[in-house]
């Protein structure tokens, strides 16, 4: 067993290569192998945002605080609140964000398979972020 004491984990600001705007991620759990969770804080600042992206293993978001947007390939982004829960499955091309007024956090929870969790690609472009939600 081992106890990840409240405050002992420093929040760490997530890079430029994978998402626009100031996010914040605090490490819930990167379980050893076998085990293959993992589980991250992530809290987005008003039009903050991650890069398109896909899990090998898919990934669960649950939403705690603000509201902000879930983007598929193709589709309009979708408004998530608080209490919103989405699973994601294997593949699926997707970002997910603060919306540009209000910032957002949310749980983010996925498996990692041969030591990734994410396959990540080009940044969002403005025009698919700020296109009318669904």
């Amino acid at each position: 067993m081992k106890l990840f004491a409240a405050g002992s984990r420093p929040s760490q600001k997530a890079g430029p290569d994978y998402f626009t705007g100031t996010v914040w991620q605090d490490p819930i759990i990167e379980a050893p192998e076998p085990a293959r969770t993992r589980a991250l804080r992530v809290a987005f600042e008003p039009g903050a945002r991650t890069a398109w992206h896909t899990h090998p293993l898919g990934q669960t978001l649950h939403v705690l605080s603000g509201c902000g947007l879930f983007g598929l390939r193709g589709e309009a982004p979708r408004v998530i609140r608080p209490g919103d829960t989405i699973w994601i499955p294997p593949g699926e091309e997707h970002w997910h964000g603060a919306g540009p007024d209000t910032g957002m956090v949310h749980l983010a929870i996925q498996e990692a398979e041969g030591g990734r969790a994410a396959d990540w690609l080009e940044h969002v472009s403005d025009e698919d972020y700020s296109r009318a939600p669904a």
